[in-house]
């Protein structure tokens, strides 16, 4: 399907579209996906805290958009163990707060929500669906968690996406930390016991676009919104350690490439990750052992296939240099 397929017809009220966390890693790459689909309205941090209620609930009523893509978290895992009651504020009372707003006019939300609302005490085998039961280990997993009951109790349409590991070339993330890390270091020092499927933010963003695109299709047909809590991450699984691996392989054949690419073309002085123990490396925050989520329900519902970790990533570093 093609996403121009779906554009209003002239003369017809275009669709607005609201992002929260434009600035983030998922939000940037939304800006830049969303646009066929109406007009997109794009609120950084500094535009829009969402520690601000008040303002939370003026932007939606000013802005009235028929679709808030709610990109904006408190994703500082470590650091929401001393700060519990800002990442309350902004995983789950803002989130409840748009939902209440948007109950009112009908209109849509987005969310993304973590892994992390599980513990991750199941076989490595076994992936995480939709209904299993929750139990956070940490503080910001226990905020998304409030976020999602805040939303489906509000009533108001909603479609909350669950994603793991999320990266990008650009922002603070792991791939961003691995380089930095390999240029100033001869070996890095990487957890082996902690499995999830890294995904790359432009990857979720356009594979947003199309669930929109087929709720728009839907809605059409029926004037109300599909609503329900979907998994959406990359195929596969991996540790961070073979992560990280991973990350340099990558590297290394990209600045093989006859480009001028800037932060992404010196040698790393890095040459193996050393594999570790959770135990060896303690945080603020457990982390659960299995991070890997089922894409079985969105895939049946949207026809979304999400491509392998291993791919993602390629096309991630590919990216980075053009």
């Amino acid at each position: 399907m093609s996403l121009h397929s779906i554009v209003p017809t002239p003369g017809a009220p275009s669709l607005r579209l609201l992002i929260t966390g434009a600035n983030g890693q998922v939000g940037w790459n939304l800006q830049r996906t969303l646009g066929p689909l109406g007009d997109v309205t794009a609120l950084t941090r500094e535009q829009l805290d969402l520690a601000d209620l008040d303002s939370v609930a003026s932007a939606i009523r000013d802005l009235a958009p028929d679709i808030l893509v709610n990109a904006a978290a408190y994703t500082a895992v470590d650091k929401a163990e001393s700060e519990p009651e800002l990442a309350l504020a902004i995983n789950a009372t803002a989130p409840s707060r748009m939902a209440q707003e948007l109950a009112k006019s009908r209109g849509l939300l987005v969310h993304y929500s973590t892994d992390y609302v599980f513990d991750g005490d199941r076989p490595l085998d076994t992936p995480y669906n939709e209904d299993d039961p929750t139990r956070p280990l940490n503080v910001y997993g226990q905020t998304k968690l409030d976020g999602e009951r805040g939303i489906i109790e509000s009533g108001c349409p909603y479609i909350i996406l669950r994603s793991t590991w999320v990266y990008d070339t650009r922002g603070k993330n792991f791939l961003r930390t691995v380089l930095r890390l390999a240029r100033e270091r001869d070996e890095l020092r990487m957890v082996s016991d902690q499995y999830g499927a890294p995904t790359w933010a432009r990857s979720i963003a356009e594979a947003t676009t199309i669930i929109l695109a087929r709720c728009l299709e839907q809605k059409s047909g029926s004037d109300h919104w599909p609503t329900g809590l979907f998994h959406l991450t990359a195929a596969g699984r991996t540790s961070w350690a073979e992560f990280a691996e991973a990350i340099m392989a990558e590297y290394d054949d990209c600045c093989s490439w006859p480009a001028d690419t800037g932060e992404f073309s010196a040698p790393l002085k890095a040459k193996r990750v050393v594999h570790i123990t959770s135990d060896q490396y303690q945080t603020p925050a457990r982390r659960p052992r299995n991070s890997v989520l089922s894409n079985a329900k969105v895939q049946q519902t949207f026809g979304i296939k999400m491509p392998d970790w291993r791919e993602q990533l390629r096309l991630a570093m590919q990216d980075a240099i053009r």
